[in-house]
């Protein structure tokens, strides 16, 4: 047992880091709140972007454009999400431990796979493990706009683009819900069926021009490029949850463990007031 001085500047500073905490979760909380909106505000228009594509290329089952069609994987192209700050709980470290280890499984070189990093936690951790990182993207708002993220999600639709890779997947922690998430996968390219919902439009009987191959040139990079900006979404609601859950949880500790000291506190004390009153009634039976 310290002394009561020292007992009572671990209280103290104990309490000092509470503050923090519970700051810090609140702080977490509403940006949750606008994380969530943002992800509801985007939904729409990613249903009007299929219902746009399946218009297009829905009727013509045989389309030939690039992101469309399946082709032999000879390299892949990552794009990690990860969070800039930490006090995050596990969030970053589910998401690194499920790309190594598919990494490890999958290919046996560093030239069959290329890595992209959003995130200044997860370029730093892969760096340390001696990873190459292609591209990465760092300070990204806690509520990001379209705009900020466009660069990154065009480079790798670009690597898909002109073959130097032949599938991009995102790793990601999913949002559940404020008590859950999952360290996720998603292949963006080539576009799956239920990405492009092919064959399930409303507007397939509409007649299109110049012609459909043109216009799916140009709507099917923007229509990834809002994939991975919605993927990014859910990762950051992801974020926020997991870090107000994090700091719940330290407020929580700091709550135990000043509830301890103050223990610790008091009984030290009475221990000290009792050998006080011992010497004084020593003192005085020696002086009588």
């Amino acid at each position: 047992m310290g002394s009561l001085k020292e007992i009572d500047t671990r209280i103290k500073s104990t309490k000092k880091m509470k503050q923090i905490t519970k700051a810090m979760n609140m702080v977490s909380s509403s940006k949750l709140r606008r994380a969530e909106s943002n992800t509801k505000q985007f939904r729409p228009y990613m249903e009007k972007m299929q219902d746009a594509i399946t218009a297009v290329a829905g009727a013509d089952k045989n389309s030939r454009h690039p992101m469309l069609q399946q082709r032999e994987v000879k390299k892949s192209a990552y794009l990690v999400i990860t969070s800039d700050k930490g006090l995050a709980g596990a969030y970053n470290a589910n998401v690194l431990k499920h790309l190594i280890k598919d990494i490890e499984a999958k290919h046996a070189s560093k030239d069959d796979y290329t890595i992209l990093v959003l995130g200044q936690t997860g370029v730093d951790f892969l760096k340390n493990k001696g990873y190459e990182i292609r591209d990465s993207l760092v300070e990204v708002p806690d509520q990001p706009s379209f705009k900020e993220v466009q660069a990154i999600a065009k480079k790798a639709i670009d690597l898909y683009s002109e073959e130097v890779v032949d599938e991009v997947k995102i790793y990601f922690s999913h949002f559940v819900s404020v008590l859950e998430n999952t360290p996720s996968t998603k292949t963006v390219l080539p576009l799956s069926p239920e990405d492009s919902s092919l064959g399930h439009g409303q507007m397939s009987s509409y007649e299109f021009e110049p012609d459909k191959e043109a216009i799916l040139s140009v709507i099917l990079p923007q229509y990834v490029e809002s994939l991975i900006y919605g993927t990014i979404l859910d990762a950051k609601a992801s974020e926020h949850a997991t870090r107000m859950t994090a700091m719940k949880n330290a407020s929580d500790n700091a709550s135990e463990i000043i509830d301890d000291l103050s223990i610790q506190y008091n009984r030290a004390r009475q221990a000290a007031i009792t050998q006080q009153i011992t010497e004084i009634v020593g003192g005085s039976v020696a002086l009588e």
